[in-house]
């Protein structure tokens, strides 16, 4: 009896040690140099979707002579109010403003030269005249607060005056 006390005493302590000394992840480690590295030092690894363009139907270019659809063609064209100008914008911009206070029907409600728009008022209608660079010149535009050529007459007539006083 004192044998099988030590059998099945001894059979535990060994399982246990056994299994202690096989767990140990040290044993079945990989070594992978490029973690031992400083995250700076690491390459950069790009999943390779992410690597290209997308090339999905979103970014695709119309082709040439492509047919109007009904829905296009119901919908007016609209017409940009504006000309072009020589001279560096800020030169332009400050003949705008001068041109625009000589006219008395014109009420100038705000300026901002960052922007290079006046905010006006005239024949009852209130749109912006816009000053851009363009090319080796500028362009001067009427639009409205959403950035669309205005609706009425108030600014193609403000426009021609415009155009006459600064691009004769």
């Amino acid at each position: 009896m004192h044998r099988t006390f030590r059998v099945t005493t001894a059979a535990p302590l060994v399982a246990v040690l056994l299994a202690t000394g096989l767990s140990g992840c040290h044993w079945f480690k990989k070594k992978n140099e490029l973690y031992a590295q400083s995250a700076e030092a690491r390459p950069l690894e790009v999943p390779p979707d992410l690597d290209r363009p997308a090339a999905d139907k979103a970014m695709a270019l119309p082709t040439v002579g492509t047919s109007v659809t009904a829905s296009s063609a119901a919908k007016p064209a609209i017409a940009a109010l504006g000309f072009s100008a020589a001279g560096e914008r800020d030169a332009v911009f400050a003949k705008v403003g001068d041109a625009l206070a000589a006219i008395p029907e014109v009420k100038i409600a705000s300026k901002a030269q960052i922007l290079g728009t006046y905010d006006v008022d005239y024949m009852d209608a209130k749109f912006l005249v816009r000053v851009t660079k363009a090319g080796d010149g500028s362009y001067v535009s009427a639009v409205d607060p959403r950035g669309l050529p205005p609706s009425g007459d108030a600014a193609g007539k403000l426009m021609a005056t415009l155009k006459a006083a600064i691009a004769p």
